[in-house]
């Protein structure tokens, strides 16, 4: 917990003051009861009734005042809320090695629905666009809130040659913040780290900002080989958390990955973890890793999870007031209910 103005915490220093005025008082008050002249007095004043109850409407006094100063130090928190507006790009490697068959019935087909079902789970305020890539990247679907053309932009995903990751990560950069008007044609075709080559900034007038300072969108990365063309991912990781889009990679995939007699030939599919975990590190994103269906399954929960609920450091100084207001309202309560009902 933080406070936004900590000076009123000094009030508190009049609390322990106000225990010992309190326990002068009742000191007082015995002495005065045995100056009285009948014993009959002494014990009304001294009563069972008198005891414990009526020491606890000024100890709920005494904690109303003590929240009150803790309110009036503006208290934060970081409170998990709803998020109201995200979108978020699924970047999906579609390229050969996805036919590698050590998650049944294949790679492709067991990422295709799970993608699906994390989708499904998302809230409806929440958008999403996909990408594909294999030897190039290309927009499956723009950024959209209708659910079935997801779907639909899912099922018609096809096997290509080659793993272009960095081309697939520059894709949904673009597609995610298209306020940038990136030209795609360099993106892909003339990336060079910050600037397209020849010298042409990607963007001008737009300074980098911290990594993953970017809090409506993100992109979520799945791929199972190693990169064979295009730009470089790592460069395209810098680019994005220059811009401060935070990227989560999945790993898919198990070490032995084998596809048996793709057009008369054979070949293993292994998974690059390094670059992929590169390139969450250097977004603070996030990398997980799959190597079935149920893996993957769980990682979309996660992620569907941490995409539909925000952590903002949130004024409670009001939750404060409002305790403080309700203790009070109890002493008082208490005191009347107990003590004026003796009295009649």
């Amino acid at each position: 917990m933080h406070f936004i103005w900590p000076q009123a915490l000094w009030g508190l220093l009049l609390v322990p003051v106000l225990v010992l005025v309190y326990l002068w008082l009742l000191k007082r008050r015995r002495r005065q009861a045995f100056g009285y002249s009948t014993l009959m007095i002494v014990r009304q004043a001294m009563s069972p009734g008198q005891g414990w109850r009526r020491h606890v409407p000024p100890v709920l006094l005494l904690s109303a005042i003590t929240v009150g100063l803790v309110g009036a130090a503006r208290p934060t928190a970081k409170i998990v809320l709803p998020a109201d507006y995200m979108t978020l790009v699924l970047a999906v490697d579609v390229s050969l090695s996805m036919a590698a068959e050590d998650v049944p019935p294949n790679r492709l087909r067991a990422a295709q629905d799970t993608v699906k079902d994390f989708i499904n789970r998302l809230p409806d305020d929440i958008r999403v666009g996909l990408v594909t890539f294999a030897g190039t990247a290309q927009v499956a679907q723009r950024v959209t809130d209708d659910r079935q053309a997801l779907m639909d932009a899912i099922d018609r995903f096809r096997l290509q040659r080659a793993t272009a990751t960095g081309s697939g990560l520059l894709m949904a950069l673009a597609t995610l913040m298209p306020e940038l008007a990136l030209d795609i044609e360099l993106l892909i075709y003339g990336f060079d780290g910050e600037r397209a080559r020849g010298g042409a900034p990607l963007f001008e007038g737009r300074q980098p900002v911290p990594p993953g300072a970017f809090e409506s969108g993100a992109i979520i990365l799945i791929s199972d080989g190693r990169r064979t063309t295009g730009p470089n991912p790592i460069a395209a990781a810098q680019l994005a958390a220059q811009l401060g889009v935070r990227v989560y990679t999945v790993a898919f995939g198990t070490p032995d990955g084998f596809i048996p007699g793709f057009e008369g030939r054979s070949f293993y599919a292994a998974v690059d973890e390094r670059t992929l975990q590169a390139i969450a590190l250097i977004t603070e994103g996030e990398f997980f890793k799959a190597e079935n269906a149920a893996e993957l399954n769980k990682i979309y929960q996660q992620l569907s999870t941490q995409f539909s609920l925000e952590r903002e450091q949130t004024e409670i100084s009001a939750l404060f007031a409002a305790s403080s207001a309700l203790l009070v309202l109890l002493a008082a309560g208490l005191s009347l209910y107990w003590f004026r009902r003796r009295d009649a």
